[in-house]
């Protein structure tokens, strides 16, 4: 492995840091945007037998705003619940701005690496071709600089490939994933303000 980081040259070393950063987000993603954790199923109906028989109180509200996103979302409707309709949807509406902020977090760079990992792999593919045009003078080619350039030329094309590809799946998953999950926390969110608004049994 080490004889392929030195052969690829320097330019290798950009790759490598973006293919170290964006493993890691992708691990800390993979671990962030589980469903269990982000929409756990069962809560809203929980949320509306605890609301029924008990009503609403500080403290069940507390503690639900730190069991999930989807608890932030419900708390904020539950917060308002003697309030009207529109009130209530507002509220839910501001804090849902804000978890999906969250839920989004990280997105952005790993869109970015996906983005140019190619042209992280371009620039060294121009570096080797620079090499490659070193090798010549009017006494020939240096062998082994022609070597060495179309070598820094291929790795780089190669690594930037390797890295942009997974990146760019993940990415497309993950917003995938958050657009799912944004719609299923409105969609409970809608349903709690309709059963507090006495809409819905």
């Amino acid at each position: 492995m080490f004889a392929i980081i030195q052969a690829a040259g320097w330019p290798i070393w950009p790759l490598l840091l973006a293919s170290v950063v964006a493993l890691a987000l992708i691990i800390e993603r993979l671990v962030a945007l589980r469903r269990s954790r982000v929409v756990p199923s069962g809560l809203l109906q929980r949320v509306i037998g605890e609301y029924r028989q008990h009503g609403v109180s500080e403290a069940a509200i507390v503690d639900l705003e730190r069991h999930s996103p989807l608890g932030r979302v419900l708390a904020a409707g539950l917060r308002n619940a003697g309030s009207s309709r529109e009130v209530m949807r507002e509220s839910i509406e501001e804090i849902g701005r804000g978890v999906t902020h969250e839920l989004e977090r990280y997105l952005t760079t790993l869109g970015t690496i996906a983005s140019i990992a190619p042209l992280m792999g371009l620039f060294g593919t121009i570096v080797g071709m620079i090499e490659i045009f070193g090798s010549q003078s009017p006494s020939g080619s240096n062998p082994q600089q022609l070597a060495h350039g179309i070598s820094i030329a291929l790795y780089n094309t190669g690594f930037g490939l390797i890295i942009a590809i997974p990146a760019m799946i993940f990415w497309r998953h993950f917003r995938a994933l958050v657009d799912s999950f944004v719609i299923d926390m409105e969609q409970q969110a809608i349903h709690l303000v309709e059963v507090v608004q006495g809409s819905r049994k």
